[in-house]
């Protein structure tokens, strides 16, 4: 074989070596990523899909006020889907919902989205939320929607801290006994006793032109 046919094999097996590895690792990647999911609670029950789901706790851990339940709900469907429950399973905790704005039922447009949890969004208030969940859990919660019916799944429950401090609850309990703001300590009653009246003159003093004014050189 000649010099010239040996480089042109060894050519082609170069490249075709190449294309082989190329096509492994671009096959590996696609299925790696593929196979990747967010670390947050996500899940899809027909037209609805549920993103970022969890439960955000009071920010003090011996706090007993209320929690709130915060979510993403996309709807791909082409007719509106009205939120009708958000339930926390294993208890008897059902979350109060509100819209962004006004009263009435929280909605899910059709080929929208709605975000619950955090300012100007549409809430889902659990009352006495520290007796429902505990901090570190994945705990099982269920929404309830006009036309998908129930869509379940495990959120994360995290105190209103760092990344959840805007999507916390917006009651915060303050600690008992606190001084109310623009509170002033109270003055004491009344004025020490035997004090001088501003403008009056001591007890005894001699007043002008009285008795006990010196006379005037006329008078000696």
């Amino acid at each position: 074989m000649s010099r010239s046919l040996r480089r042109g094999v060894l050519a082609a097996t170069v490249l075709t070596l190449s294309i082989a590895t190329l096509s492994a690792c671009g096959a590996g990647n696609d299925a790696q990523t593929l196979q990747v999911k967010p670390d947050n609670a996500a899940t899809s029950v027909g037209d609805i899909k549920i993103q970022n789901a969890s439960v955000v706790t009071q920010p003090d851990p011996n706090a007993q006020g209320p929690a709130v339940v915060t979510a993403t709900v996309f709807n791909n469907g082409s007719k509106d889907q009205t939120l009708e429950s958000i339930k926390v399973n294993g208890t008897n905790k059902e979350a109060k919902l509100a819209p962004a704005k006004g009263s009435g039922p929280v909605v899910v447009p059709a080929g929208g989205s709605v975000v619950i949890g955090g300012k100007n969004n549409a809430s889902a208030v659990l009352d006495s939320g520290r007796e429902s969940v505990k901090n570190g859990d994945a705990q099982s919660v269920t929404f309830d929607f006009s036309d998908a019916g129930k869509v379940s799944l495990r959120a994360f429950v995290v105190p209103a801290k760092s990344y959840f401090k805007d999507f916390g609850p917006s009651e915060v309990p303050s600690p008992s006994g606190s001084a109310k703001p623009g509170g002033s300590p109270a003055s004491p009653s009344g004025s020490p006793s035997g004090s001088a009246k501003p403008g009056s003159s001591p007890s005894g003093s001699a007043t002008p032109g009285g008795n006990g004014t010196p006379q005037s050189p006329e008078g000696r």
